[in-house]
C-alpha cells in the first residue's frame, strides 16, 4: 500500500477534501487507486476502468494513468474513448520506456483504425514501428499498408505491404505463409490500381 500511497501523491491535485480521509470500512481514494492499480495489472479491465475514471473526475491524474484509462476503454472495445484519452496522455510520455509506449502507441493506432481515421493512424503507427520489439514490425506495417489502401494511395500502400512480407520473411511465425500469400494479392491489387491511376492524368491530356 506503500506504492499505491506513493503514485497517488504523485498524480492528485490538491483537491478540497483531499486531507479528509473516511473512517470505519470505507475505502480511501489512496486505497481505491491501489485497487484499480490492481485490477489493471490483473487484467481487469472493466473494473479499473470504473475505478480511475471516478479518481480522475475528482483528481487531475497524470498522463501515465489516462493512458491506462485508454487501454481499459481499448479492451473494452469503446475507441472514441480510448482515443479521447491516449490523445490527451501521448504528447507527455516520452520518458517512459520504449516496450510501455509501444503499447499505447499500437492501442491508439488501432482505435483511430477502428474508427476509420486512417490519418490520425498512421503517425501513431510511425511512431510504435520506431521502438516496438521486431517481431512486431511486420504486423504495424502491414496495418499501415491497409492506412494507405484505404485513402487510396495505392503505391504508399503496396510499398508498406512489401516492407511487411520482407519482415514476415525474416522473422516467420505462425500463419505467416498465409499472410504472406495475402499480402502479395494485396500488393498485386494496389499496383493495378496505382497503374490506372497514374494512367488517368495522360488519357486527360490527349
Amino acid at each position: 500500500m506503500k506504492l499505491a500511497a506513493l503514485l497517488f501523491a504523485a498524480v492528485m491535485l490538491t483537491h478540497p477534501n483531499a486531507t479528509a480521509q473516511p473512517s470505519g470500512d470505507e475505502l480511501t481514494d489512496t486505497q481505491k487507486l491501489g485497487m484499480a492499480l490492481d485490477y489493471f495489472t490483473g487484467g481487469k479491465y472493466h473494473e479499473a476502468l470504473m475505478m480511475f475514471v471516478k479518481l480522475d473526475k475528482s483528481y487531475k491524474l497524470n498522463p501515465r494513468f489516462k493512458a491506462y484509462i485508454g487501454v481499459c476503454y481499448f479492451h473494452e472495445w469503446e475507441y472514441e474513448q480510448a482515443c479521447r484519452y491516449f490523445d490527451a496522455a501521448i504528447p507527455y510520455l516520452d520518458a517512459y520506456a520504449p516496450a510501455e509506449r509501444s503499447v499505447y502507441y499500437g492501442m491508439a493506432a488501432e482505435s483511430h483504425f477502428n474508427l476509420q481515421e486512417y490519418d490520425k493512424a498512421v503517425p501513431l503507427y510511425e511512431r510504435k514501428i520506431l521502438v516496438c520489439n521486431i517481431n512486431e514490425r511486420a504486423d504495424v506495417l502491414y496495418k499501415l499498408g491497409f492506412c494507405y489502401m484505404f485513402r487510396q494511395r495505392w503505391t504508399e500502400a503496396a510499398d508498406y505491404f512489401k516492407s511487411a512480407a520482407a519482415y514476415y520473411e525474416a522473422h516467420p511465425r505462425p500463419g505467416s505463409n498465409a499472410r504472406l500469400e495475402q499480402i502479395g494479392n494485396m500488393i498485386t491489387g494496389c499496383e493495378e490500381h496505382a497503374e490506372k491511376q497514374d494512367d488517368k492524368p495522360k488519357r486527360n491530356n490527349r
